[in-house]
């Protein structure tokens, strides 16, 4: 381990597994899983952060003495349904009279997610950096975005707007955040959409990450993305 690498996974103040860059994947999915189920008895969530180049200076800057990650914490409010709506009427504000219904799309097929796959290297196959698998002492999954506050920058949530909606979809859907890196974030979502409809399920989703539909499906309709969350348990955004 290198000594950013180290100087990061402890400014956490938690337990962590480091996987070095290279190793494979699915041992840090296996171990995401373990953890998840060991947390329930010994109070912690975990999470997974990728310390590519961008991330370390992104966590170096967080990790300073002017934040206060239990301010976020205690400042969570239940508005994560309102955040989203929000979100979403500024996005489809310019829509005309039946863009809103072609923008959803007729029923078709979408990509299944069962894989976390925002610290895969394209070029190998493998983890692209060192990757930390942390034991977040919380006791709401949504509380991680305390620990990792990502956002505030292009189309990006602020964190506070984040922990928010984190808060909804966990009480909505039981997913919670899992995979960080500096511009992609992934959720587990083990009870798939809950029994929730996909279609709001995935206008939630573009309202949260608008690149989720205009650069993450084939057709850059709602509907795409529907079909493919209603047989998915992994959640992927990336915002440009």
């Amino acid at each position: 381990m290198d000594e950013t690498t180290k100087k990061i996974a402890e400014s956490f103040e938690c337990g962590y597994t480091l996987f070095e860059k290279g190793s494979r994947p699915e041992l840090v999915d296996q171990a995401y899983k373990a953890a998840l189920a060991r947390g329930k008895e010994d109070g912690f969530y975990p999470a997974i952060i990728c310390l590519d180049e961008y991330a370390v200076d992104w966590l170096e800057e967080v990790a300073g003495d002017e934040y206060d990650r239990d301010e976020i914490i205690r400042g969570c409010k239940d508005n994560g349904k309102d955040i989203l709506k929000e979100r979403l009427e500024e996005y489809t504000e310019e829509f005309e009279d039946g863009e809103w219904e072609d923008f959803i799309g007729e029923e078709t097929e979408g990509e299944v997610l069962h894989k976390f796959s925002g610290y895969i290297s394209f070029d190998d196959g493998m983890l692209e950096s060192d990757t930390l698998l942390l034991e977040i002492p919380v006791k709401n999954p949504w509380e991680i975005i305390g620990y990792l506050p990502m956002g505030g920058w292009n189309e990006c949530p602020m964190p506070e707007e984040m922990i928010a909606v984190c808060k909804y979809w966990y009480e909505k859907y039981k997913a919670v955040p899992a995979v960080f890196t500096h511009d992609v974030m992934e959720f587990y979502a083990p009870f798939g959409l809950n029994n929730m409809d996909s279609i709001e399920a995935a206008t939630e989703h573009y309202a949260f990450c608008p690149d989720r539909i205009d650069q993450g499906t084939l057709t850059y309709k709602v509907s795409e993305l529907a079909a493919g969350l209603a047989e998915s348990d992994v959640w992927y955004f990336w915002w440009d």
